[in-house]
C-alpha cells in the first residue's frame, strides 16, 4: 500500500519520462501528499485525440455517491483483485478512467527492527514512477467539480524489498508500477486488457530508512477549494 508519496512535478521530468507539459502546475519538490491532498495525475484528453493531459486531482477516489471530501480517506489505494467490483471503483474501472500517477519517491513502514521505521522507495538515478490508477471527476454537494484519483496495488508476498514492509501479519501489497514503454497501452487497452498490468514489479528499486517523523498532513484539498 501506498498512503503517501512525494509526486513528480518538475516540468522537464514531466515531459521527458510522460510526455506531458504542465501549464497551471506548480513544481513542489520534496513535498508529501497523503491522502485527501491534491497532487498530478495523467490522463487521456476527453476529445478522443490520444493525446495525455495531467490534472492536479485529490489523492483518493471519490465515486459519484461519496459525500465529502473525506470519503478519500479510504480510497487511496485500489486493490487489483477487487477493483472492478467495489462500488466505490467499479464505475472509473468500467468507463476505462486509467491515469498514471507520476511520483519521484513513495513511503513505506517496515518493522524489522521491532518498531515502526519509515522508509524511502525510488528508482535508481532519478527515474520517476509511473504509478497505474483509477480517476473520477467527483460533484461535491454545491455543485463544484473536484478531479480524484486513487493508485491500484497488488500482492507482493516474496518480492524481494516490499516483502519487507507492514506490520507482521498483515498481507504484503505494493503499488503497481508501469514501465514507461507501457504507459500508452495502459491508458488506452480495454478494462479486461488492463488486468495484466496486475503483477510485481521486477524492476530494481531503492530504498533508505529515513530518520525523524513523517511530516505533517497539511495542505488537503479540501483546504484548497
Amino acid at each position: 500500500m501506498c498512503s503517501n508519496y512525494e509526486p513528480e512535478t518538475r516540468e522537464q521530468y514531466l515531459l521527458r519520462y510522460f510526455g506531458v507539459k504542465p501549464e497551471k502546475l506548480k513544481e513542489r519538490i520534496g513535498e508529501v501528499v497523503w491522502p485527501t491532498h491534491l497532487a498530478p495525475f495523467i490522463r487521456l484528453h476527453e476529445d478522443g485525440s490520444g493525446n495525455r493531459v495531467i490534472e492536479d486531482g485529490m489523492f483518493g477516489l471519490l465515486p459519484h455517491f461519496a459525500k465529502e471530501l473525506a470519503f478519500g480517506r479510504k480510497t487511496y489505494n485500489a486493490r487489483c483483485e477487487t477493483v472492478d467490483q467495489k462500488p466505490s471503483y467499479r464505475d472509473a474501472w468500467e468507463k476505462g478512467r486509467r491515469c498514471i500517477v507520476p511520483a519521484q519517491v513513495v513511503y513505506e513502514t517496515s518493522y524489522e527492527s521491532g518498531k515502526a521505521v519509515r522508509w524511502r522507495v525510488h528508482q535508481p538515478s532519478g527515474i520517476p514512477f509511473g504509478i497505474a490508477g483509477i480517476y473520477n471527476q467527483w460533484r461535491a454537494p454545491d455543485g463544484k467539480l473536484q478531479w480524484t484519483f486513487a493508485m491500484l496495488t497488488c500482492n507482493a508476498e516474496g518480492h524481494p524489498v516490499y516483502k519487507r514492509f507492514h506490520r507482521p501479519g498483515d498481507e504484503k501489497r505494493m503499488i503497481v508500477i508501469l514501465a514507461d514503454a507501457d504507459y500508452e497501452r495502459w491508458l488506452t487497452c480495454s478494462p479486461e486488457e488492463a488486468k495484466t498490468f496486475f503483477k510485481q514489479w521486477t524492476g530494481e528499486l531503492e530504498t533508505s530508512p529515513v530518520s525523524g517523523v513523517a511530516p505533517r498532513r497539511a495542505r488537503s484539498a479540501a483546504k484548497e477549494r
